[in-house]
């Protein structure tokens, strides 16, 4: 009988497992959750942190739906594999041994450099232990700091806003998320929380944190202001765990490599979601996702694998719809606009490719919160944001993703803002309707 053992309970690791189940239905499958939590929805942890989800809605699976899948489940910490025995050796020195392994065990949040990450009150929203913490301390605390320019930064701001806590935002550039958001969509971002109450400061980074008994009682600023509060959350970036692959000699950059089946450099070990570092043909580069939907349909591919039915993985052009200040927001391919706010990489519900700055010519319109960037290649879209209507959330992504010819629209989409959105739906309608086959 095969054994397969997942390293890795997040979005990926369920993924493959629920994957190699549907295809192989007496093969034993041994998932390893690092966390005592197991599995829950990471996302929702925002939802969680804001008190618009309650902590029973984050898991979608109970201990009977993984006994009916016939999984087995426990809680360990690979910390080698003997990828010529075939062989994991855990934290606790137990060893297993397996006939195809998964790495899927996600990214951690960076920890900041100089600072003293064991005192009361650092906080971050990276696990669902420390998002329980940070919302015990928040019941006992008038005033925070959150550092960060990324998606989760900005969840931490508000769900901390929700619960009755005043905030102060710290960015270290002059706009908000500048490696993906340009001016306009910053600008309206950082209108919004000013109407809610948060404090922003802009070009400003920590100098010190202050502490009496091991306890925040406030910051100091790199410019000398001192501001008191009681929390210091940080979401400057994630790194993919690689603790486990550079022990046990697997090829490894920013993340795992893997080839198009999700195999990385030693026979019979995968590894897929944020943990795994993919070849992207488009850009004729490796890059990292650190996305929900991403990680699921690397696992379900690397799922096949494992089960032997061989199939390449598919990368299509990576998309999320979030919320920023309230506003839902899609974010589609490339659309970086060359701003630089640190020297990570990526923040967690992000892709490298927003990242990357195009060689495009950029078409736009917008109203108040209503925002449309297009970013227009020769003959096709390669990447766009749509914040607040979005009435064309799935034409777009289908027209990206598609790499649909535009070159028809092209002079009509560069001449005209007002009508770049009727202008768009308009063509999708049409190519949608002449490849209804």
């Amino acid at each position: 009988m095969t054994r397969h053992v997942i390293l890795g309970m997040g979005a990926a690791g369920v993924a493959a497992a629920e994957t190699i189940r549907h295809h192989d239905k007496t093969s034993e499958i041994i998932c390893v959750s690092g966390e005592p939590a197991g599995y829950y929805s990471r996302p929702g942890l925002a939802y969680y942190l804001s008190n618009e989800l309650g902590e029973r809605s984050l898991y979608p699976f109970t201990k009977t739906d993984f006994k009916n899948r016939k999984l087995h489940i426990f809680q360990n910490t690979a910390v080698f594999l003997n990828t010529e025995k075939r062989e994991i050796l855990f934290k606790d020195r137990k060893r297993i041994k397996y006939d195809k392994v998964l790495l899927a065990l996600g990214a951690e949040a960076v920890k900041p450099k100089n600072t003293e990450l064991n005192l009361d009150g650092i906080v971050y929203l990276d696990s669902m232990d420390q998002t329980q913490a940070m919302i015990k301390k928040a019941r006992w605390t008038k005033n925070a700091v959150v550092i960060g320019g990324g998606i989760t930064a900005l969840e931490i701001v508000e769900g901390l806003q929700a619960r009755g806590v005043n905030v102060h935002f710290f960015l270290r550039g002059d706009q908000y998320w500048g490696r993906v958001l340009d001016k306009i969509e910053s600008t309206i971002v950082l209108n919004r929380l000013k109407h809610e109450g948060v404090k922003i400061y802009t070009n400003t980074e920590l100098d010190q944190i202050i502490e009496k008994r091991g306890k925040i009682k406030g910051v100091l600023t790199k410019d000398g202001r001192t501001i008191k509060a009681k929390i210091v959350a940080f979401a400057i970036g994630v790194r993919p765990r690689l603790d486990l692959a550079k022990a046990s000699g697997l090829e490894v950059s920013r993340g795992v490599r893997v080839n198009e089946f999700m195999e990385t450099s030693a026979p019979g070990v995968y590894a897929a979601g944020d943990v795994a570092e993919v070849y992207d043909p488009e850009v004729d580069e490796y890059v990292v996702d650190s996305l929900w939907h991403v990680a699921r349909s690397q696992g379900v591919s690397a799922g096949m694998n494992m089960a032997g039915e061989r199939q390449p993985y598919q990368r299509r052009s990576p998309m999320n719809v979030t919320r920023l200040a309230g506003i839902t927001t899609t974010i589609i391919g490339r659309i970086g606009t060359g701003g630089a706010e640190d020297d990570l990489t990526i923040v967690r519900g992000e892709s490298e490719t927003w990242q990357q700055m195009p060689d495009a010519v950029v078409c736009q319109n917008n109203f108040e919160i209503n925002r449309l960037r297009v970013m227009l290649g020769e003959n096709r879209i390669l990447g766009a944001i749509l914040m607040g209507d979005q009435s064309l959330s799935q034409p777009l992504e289908e027209l990206v993703a598609n790499e649909v010819d535009v070159s028809p629209i092209r002079n009509e989409l560069m001449a005209s803002t007002e009508n770049l959105g009727p202008t768009l739906l308009n063509y999708w309608d049409q190519w949608r309707h002449q490849n209804a086959h």
